[in-house]
This record gives structure tokens, C-alpha cells and sequence, in this order.
């Protein structure tokens, strides 16, 4: 939403820009749509004229995001490794709150398109070799101008497996970061990607000072100053005055904490003491909407809650196993009654239909318990299998309960270990030989697969090792020709359905709820509170 909405403007033309200022100015104040009428009236417009344009000044005026506030905001973590170091970033809660102090080079819109942020320009010729022209007079919130040497450093050191960036996987391909001029920089990778402008505008990829060693000060160029960091508790932040983007932040302050528990969460928003919260599940969504004075906001994205089966340890070595598991997932039955229709059915295969680079063609594996008793069976799994499931792995407990009983039907016994939601994801996440993720939307199908299925990949969940996918996601990203590279990504997500051992039933809707008087969430499919870019964006009516 720009400063001057569309209503305002046909306000502005039917009215004149004087008597458009001075409507504007006397709403601000508090003036009534009778004050408006009579001011309208008074200028010699006719009652009915006078009276339709009140409405639209009225309207534009709602429209028209207004200066001041503070907000309290709750994500659904909170740990003692709570993070503003843009290279440790491992969940929302980090996500969110490294979007408030940091810019990238690139940001993301509403369609995942790269738009120029810090850089205001970028170019290539071959997809190898770029060229970043830097946007001038941004400043650190420390009065330090940004300069390329800012941008070298920030994107280097995650190559260094000294700072164990979540992003080095990504940053691998990046070759030289070099100054070439004194508002520009070149980066040149091994191979070319098309798609560097979209990693570049990943949360990781905040730009820091030269040198940084101490996150904990926050000191970036985004949005909002660091007023109070106390990780697992909560953090402050407060309007960088100095903010290159005219007119923006528009809140005086953003307290932001972590809520592990969702009903803690709601009741938190419902009681008043929360403005915004996300992750909210779908069975709250009719008691927020039925409260007077709050709201749900929707946004479909690639977000799937998966089934791990480690490919290297455990019953997932064996491929029946992991087959017989897959069958297992009634799909249509969780899709009604888990995610209460939030959700679009999957497939094993992690690139969702809102990307373009879904493979819609692949067979859809049925849920069929027969087949499962066969895999299973000739697997020769003995005994109890442990499950490890948490809430904050959105919809995992009620999974692995689905789960549970349908594998007693075929003669598998699975043991469910619920775990809390702290120290979930460094504890249990990628250490259990069976259990549940949640994996955030990606900006692309790159992102996605270098993240989480390149065989040396951090967070490849399932351990699952295959050079041939590894050869064929280096030259996708190389690929101009559309059809070919939609071919090699169709080829990526079939290997993927078959071998891998990751189950993929749903693709999960970003649910949060607010209060009606907050205004500016548009959806950004990069996840839940507007791609957790939600604090640059929102004002509160007055």
C-alpha cells in the first residue's frame, strides 16, 4: 500500500489538490463525515455530489497509512539462540526480527520477483558475472554510510565455515565479491545462475557493517533501531528516522516476542495484549474472527510440515520402509480434517503450485494401506518405531496420531514421542532417525533444493545423497532456456517423490491474526506476517 492510495488520487482530481489537502488535514484531526459534507457544501457542490465524495475521502483517508503507534507482535519461537547475526537466522522469530534492523540488496514482492533495495540497480550479460549499483546516501543506524566494502564482507563471510552460516550452501557458488567502483560491486560465480538477484534477496543475505563481530547491537540500515534484544524473551525496536525509504517505518515502536504455544498465542491477541500474531491453527480461526475488533490474514505458500526418514541411520536405510511410510499418508483426510482446508494436497515433492517450476505431472501417490503392508513387510521392521513430533512443527502431532492409526491396521506399531516446542529444532529436528519438519517457503525452487536436498547440504533433512540430482541442479541453474530448465526441475522433483526420504502430504496456508485496527498486510508467499517483512509495511488506524 503506497502513501497516496488510488482513492485518495480520485478524490484529489474530483475535488482539486487544495480542497483535498484540507479535507485530508481536518480527518486527521478527527473531523466527521458530517464535517466533511458541510466543508464540501460550502465550496457550492451540490448535497448528493458532496455527500459520495465525503465517502471516498472517508475511504482514501482509512487508506492512507498514518504516522505513530506501538505494536506488540508475537512469532511462534523463542529460544536462548534467538539470533540478529543474518547468517545464523534459522526460523520466523529470526526471520522477523532481522527484517527490522537489515536491508538486503534485493527484496521480494508479492510474486517472489526480485525488486532493487539497497542495490537500486543490477545487471549481467551471461547470468556469471553481475554488476550491483549501490543506492546513495543510505546510512547504519550509527550515522556510518553504506559502501561497498559493507557488501563485500557481508556476503563473504558465509563462505568462511568458520561463521557455520545456514547460508553457505547458497553463498558457495559465489566465487569474488569485489568493490569496482564507489557505489558498485561485482560478483562473479563459479557457474551462472539466473537466479542470484532472488538469493540475494533472502533473509541471510542482510547487509552488515565491515567487520561486524557483535550482532547483538543489530546495527543495520533497515526499517527500525535495536532498543532491547534479550534473546528467548523479547526485543524492541524503535522508528529509524534516518530510513531511506521516504515516509517509512510508519510505527514509533515494535515489541516483538516468542510464543512457543499457540493457544497462549491467541489467547495473548484476543485479551488485547498482542496486535499481530502468526502461526495461528486453523480450529482458532473462527473464535478470532468471531471477536469483535480482530481479524485472520491468509496467505498460500510452499510451507510443508514433512515426515523425516533419515536415509543414513535407522529404518529409513531401508528403502521399503520409506515407501511403505509414504503410502501411509491419507492425504485428503488431513488436508478436511487437520488443516481444516488451510492447506493444498502434496505430493513428496517440495516445489508447491504456486511456483511456476511445479511438476504437476507427476502421478499423485495414492494412499493405499495395501501397498504400505507390502513395503513394510519387506522391510522386516520389528517393534515399536519412534516418531518424534512437536506443535511447533505445524500440524506434526496430529500427523503422526493419523499416522499412528493406520499403521496399526497393517501391523506396523509406531510409538509417537511428543516433544515441547523449545529446543525442538536444535535438539530433535535433524538428530531423530524418524520425525517431523517444517520448512519454510523458499524464493525459488534454487533456494529450495540446494537448501534442503543438495547432498552436502546443511539441512538436507533425510540424508539422502544423489550426484545425479546434484549435476542436474547446477546446470538448471544455468539454463536460460525456460522449457529445458522446467524439464530439469520436473526430473529433480520425481527423484526426489521416489528416493528421498522425506514425506510431503500438505502444502500449508500462513495463518495470523491481528487487530482490526492494524492496517498495510498484504500477502508475500514467503510465509506467514507478510514474508516476515510485515514491520516496514503495517500502520495503525486511529
Amino acid at each position: 500500500m503506497s502513501d497516496s492510495s488510488s482513492d485518495y488520487k480520485s478524490f484529489q482530481n474530483l475535488v482539486g489538490p487544495d480542497e483535498s489537502l484540507r479535507v485530508m488535514t481536518s480527518l486527521r484531526r478527527g473531523a466527521t463525515r458530517r464535517d466533511v459534507l458541510s466543508m464540501l457544501m460550502a465550496g457550492g457542490m451540490q448535497a448528493t455530489l458532496a455527500g459520495s465524495l465525503a465517502g471516498v475521502a472517508l475511504s482514501a483517508h482509512a487508506q492512507t497509512p498514518r504516522r505513530g503507534g506501538r505494536i506488540r507482535v508475537a512469532g511462534a519461537t523463542a529460544a536462548a539462540t534467538d539470533t540478529l547475526d543474518p547468517a545464523k537466522q534459522s526460523n520466523q522469530t529470526d526471520y522477523a526480527r532481522c527484517n527490522m534492523v537489515y536491508n538486503s540488496l534485493t527484496s521480494l514482492d508479492g510474486s517472489l520477483t526480485p525488486q532493487p533495495a539497497l542495490a537500486e540497480s543490477f545487471n549481467t550479460k551471461d547470468a556469471k558475472t553481475w554488476v550491483f549499483t549501490l543506492r546513495k546516501g543510505v546510512v547504519f543506524h550509527d550515522g556510518k554510510p553504506l559502501a561497498p566494502a559493507d557488501v563485500v564482507f557481508s556476503v563473504m563471510r558465509h563462505k568462511d565455515p568458520a561463521t557455520a552460516s545456514k547460508a553457505k550452501v547458497l553463498a558457495d557458488q559465489i566465487e569474488s565479491v569485489k568493490a569496482t567502483g564507489p557505489n558498485e560491486v561485482t560478483m562473479v560465480l563459479s557457474a551462472p545462475n539466473a537466479d542470484l538477484p532472488v538469493i540475494l534477496g533472502t533473509y541471510h543475505f542482510h547487509i552488515v557493517k565491515d567487520g561486524t563481530t557483535d550482532f547483538n547491537a543489530g546495527i543495520g540500515t533497515g526499517p527500525y533501531k535495536l532498543k532491547e534484544f534479550k534473546p528467548g524473551i523479547r526485543s524492541v525496536v524503535v522508528r529509524n528516522e534516518a530510513y531511506w525509504k521516504p515516509g517509512k517505518p510508519y510505527l514509533d515502536e515494535i515489541e516483538f516476542v516468542g510464543i512457543g504455544d499457540e493457544s497462549a498465542r491467541v489467547n495473548a491477541l484476543l485479551s488485547g495484549g498482542m496486535d499481530l500474531v502468526g502461526v495461528v491453527n486453523p480450529r482458532s480461526v473462527e473464535r478470532v474472527k468471531g471477536t469483535p475488533g480482530f481479524s485472520i490474514f491468509v496467505t498460500q505458500s510452499g510451507q510443508y510440515s514433512d515426515l523425516v526418514m533419515r536415509k543414513d541411520v535407522g529404518p529409513g536405510a531401508n528403502p521399503d520402509f520409506v515407501l511403505g511410510m509414504k503410502h501411509l499418508f491419507d492425504r485428503e483426510q488431513m488436508k478436511k480434517t487437520i488443516a481444516l482446508d488451510y492447506a493444498v494436497v502434496a505430493n513428496d515433492q517440495p516445489i508447491d503450485p504456486t511456483n511456476r517450476f511445479h511438476f504437476a505431472g507427476l502421478p499423485q501417490r495414492p494412499f493405499d494401506p495395501e501397498k504400505a503392508k507390502f513395503h513394510l513387510q519387506k522391510a522386516g521392521i520389528t517393534g515399536k518405531v519412534p516418531i518424534v513430533a512437536s506443535p511447533v512443527a505445524l500440524y506434526s502431532v496430529e500427523m503422526s496420531l493419523m499416522l499412528q492409526q493406520t499403521a496399526q491396521r497393517v501391523g506396523l506399531e509406531l510409538d509417537i514421542k511428543r516433544m515441547p516446542a523449545d529446543g525442538y529444532w536444535s535438539n530433535h529436528w535433524l538428530n531423530s532417525h524418524v520425525g517431523f519438519g517444517n520448512v519454510n517457503p523458499r524464493p525459488s525452487a534454487d533456494v529450495l533444493l540446494t537448501q534442503f536436498f543438495q547432498s552436502g547440504a546443511a539441512w538436507n533433512e533425510s540424508r539422502w545423497k544423489s550426484d545425479k540430482f546434484d549435476q542436474l541442479l547446477l546446470a538448471s541453474r544455468a539454463e536460460t532456456d525456460l522449457a529445458k530448465r522446467k524439464q530439469m526441475y520436473a526430473d529433480m522433483q520425481t527423484m526426489i517423490h521416489q528416493d528421498a526420504g522425506i514425506g510431503i502430504p500438505l502444502f500449508l496456508s500462513s495463518i495470523d491474526g491481528h487487530s482490526s485496527k492494524l492496517k498495510g498486510l498484504s500477502p508475500i508467499p514467503l510465509g506467514g506476517l507478510m514474508g516476515y517483512q510485515f514491520a516496514e509495511n503495517v500502520w495503525l488506524e486511529a
